[in-house]
């Protein structure tokens, strides 16, 4: 399968294009999708309209950036994954993948695809690892939850769940705090699942933070049978990644429920990253 090229080679491409230090400017979604496919009328129908929305702030280190690419890569195209694709009653899912840092910065990667089998699993594989990695500075998830609601209108396919699936390695630092973001998403019948990546011991250089699990459960996720599956050994990174592709393609509900933040009190202030950048920033 093509997806197996080498992460070496892509990337020495993203040094030479500079991905590494210069933050790229948001597209709007409208340019990614002719607004003819608009019509959902004769839209065909998936199981589920996922949205992949990547954590590339400069806290992820190049390594780390390597390995995220390559878990999602490998998820999606696993044998677990097909076999989580012929679960649904369509057999075929609806997937856009997006890089996201501050609340002005997010890059569609893949625009909207659908996978259906091997070839489509595949095609959508190698298009990520072929693309240049790059990093950029600050970290709104309310930016990328912005981001990615009118991407599920723009759309061409008819999805019967609406997905995001949002990693990243620390709390919102920038743009609109997350909680009112989150819970517009909630309010137009969107999931929104977590990754939160606690590879690294909190510092007082970083934006890291403790029990980042608990702040994605308390003010990112939400709705109908929501998870957060926390990524805390680097070896185990690409693992979880499958884990919880799967479980949001079959629609499996884990375990232990997440409680909406609005049924109770956040164990992790919300603002906890706002308040961290202006203590040491003043900004």
């Amino acid at each position: 399968m093509r997806w197996f090229a080498s992460m070496g080679a892509v990337l020495f491409a993203g040094v030479l294009a500079g991905g590494d230090v210069a933050s790229v400017a948001a597209p709007g979604p409208r340019s990614e999708v002719p607004a003819q496919l608009a019509d959902k009328d004769n839209a065909a129908t998936v199981d589920v309209e996922l949205i992949l929305a990547v954590d590339v702030s400069y806290s992820m280190d190049m390594d780390e950036l390597a390995i995220q690419r390559e878990g999602y890569a490998q998820a999606i195209a696993s044998k677990e994954f097909m076999q989580a694709l012929k679960t649904g009653p369509n057999g075929k899912i609806a997937i856009t993948y997006f890089e996201w840092a501050a609340s002005n910065d997010q890059k569609i990667i893949i625009p909207w695809r659908i996978i259906d089998g091997p070839e489509t699993a595949d095609a959508v594989a190698d298009e990520i690892l072929k693309t240049p990695i790059r990093r950029a500075s600050r970290t709104s998830i309310s930016g990328a939850i912005y981001f990615a609601m009118p991407l599920f209108d723009e759309s061409p396919y008819k999805g019967l769940r609406h997905v995001i699936d949002i990693s990243g390695d620390g709390p919102n630092n920038n743009g609109a705090p997350v909680t009112p973001a989150r819970d517009e998403a909630l309010s137009k019948g969107i999931v929104i699942n977590g990754l939160p990546i606690m590879v690294k011991e909190p510092s007082y250089s970083t934006m890291d933070i403790d029990n980042l699990d608990w702040y994605y459960e308390d003010c990112v996720t939400g709705g109908p049978g929501s998870f957060v599956v926390s990524i805390k050994d680097r070896e185990k990174f690409k693992e979880a990644i499958h884990t919880k592709l799967i479980q949001e393609v079959a629609s499996r509900t884990p375990a232990r429920k997440v409680v909406p933040v609005a049924d109770k009190e956040p164990r992790v202030s919300c603002l906890i990253g706002e308040k961290i950048w202006q203590d040491r920033w003043g900004r």
